[in-house]
């Protein structure tokens, strides 16, 4: 069953268009996407996150333990890039740490459906609020490595100011177009929301593919870097989200008891970004490089959360039920 749910997902075409620009890299073929229309690309994925999350959270009978639910896991997101920006930072420069921190206090939308498809097989109905909460999850985690980064990075001649480092993570324009983007998609009149749909659902998968496609080009350019630094990536890779989501699959009780609840926040918790933050990371820190963090989120952690992952998680939240 986890198999074919894992060769399910690495088929996603997607995905494949990522290793295509690898192979592109390889083949050392002249295939690129033009800086300008890669920018595009990245911004509308933010929006259409953001905006799509708005609408399923306008849709939902607001309830204590929904906003209970929303306080949890915007802390979740919050936490997770924060002491993991202190652990890889012991190994690698600012920037990167900071990059990867992100990505693992964010969430990953493929990882999302996968455990959608999960909870089916077992039977579980997934809350829609859940959907609202998987896109609150990604800005906070940026905010936070965007502080991080921010606060460490000391320049010889000026000493950084906290409020204007604050102000900055706030006022990023990553962050504000996707947060911006939630609270527009939660405001909105539901027939004007109709008309955009085309736009903010029907075309996503397709600017996923390019944008993904461009990013493993990227990627592929300095993919020898990641092997350079050893093991410790991939140990990261793997340890860091199941002991994320077991960890964050027990506590989730303290808001929840519905199983297919904590189970997903046991998935976001574990998943790491491979949309928004490598969007927001080209744009915000440029030196941040992908050839590190997206091998880590797409061919280490992905496959780990789908094939050990996701059994484990909701084994741990039935047996503390």
């Amino acid at each position: 069953m986890n198999f074919n749910l894992l060769l399910e997902n690495l088929t996603n075409p997607a995905l494949l268009f990522f290793v295509l620009g690898i192979i592109a890299v390889c083949l050392k073929s002249d295939l690129e996407i033009p800086s300008n229309s890669s920018k595009f690309i990245s911004l509308y994925l933010l929006f259409s996150i953001g905006f799509k999350g708005g609408q399923e959270l306008s849709h939902e009978s607001f309830t204590t333990e929904i906003g209970w639910s929303i306080i949890f896991g915007v802390l979740v997101s919050l936490t997770i890039p924060i002491y993991t920006f202190f652990i890889l930072k012991r190994k690698l420069n600012l920037s990167d740490a900071g990059a990867i921190a992100a990505a693992y206090g964010s969430v990953s939308a493929v990882t999302f459906v996968t455990a959608v498809s999960y909870l089916d097989l077992q039977q579980l109905i997934l809350k829609g609020h859940m959907v609202a909460i998987m896109a609150l999850m990604e800005a906070p985690s940026i905010i936070a490595a965007l502080f991080l980064i921010s606060i460490f990075k000391k320049d010889r001649n000026e000493k950084i100011q906290k409020l204007s480092t604050i102000k900055h993570s706030f006022t990023n324009g990553s962050v504000l177009l996707i947060v911006g983007s939630l609270v527009i998609g939660y405001l909105a009149n539901a027939k004007e929301a109709e008309g955009i749909k085309p736009f903010t659902n029907d075309i996503f998968k397709g600017f996923l593919a390019i944008f993904l496609l461009d990013m493993g080009i990227t990627s592929g350019k300095k993919l020898k870097i990641f092997f350079s630094f050893g093991w410790f990536p991939i140990i990261f890779a793997i340890f860091i989200p199941l002991f994320n989501g077991c960890i964050i699959g027990m506590l989730s009780s303290i808001v929840t008891d519905d199983i297919s609840n904590r189970f997903m926040f046991a998935i976001l918790a574990a998943s790491a970004s491979y949309i928004a933050v490598p969007a927001t990371m080209k744009i915000s820190v440029p030196k941040a490089n992908p050839g590190i963090f997206l091998p880590m989120a797409l061919a280490v952690t992905f496959p780990i959360n789908i094939t050990i992952g996701m059994p484990l998680y909701l084994l741990i939240v039935q047996i503390t039920q």
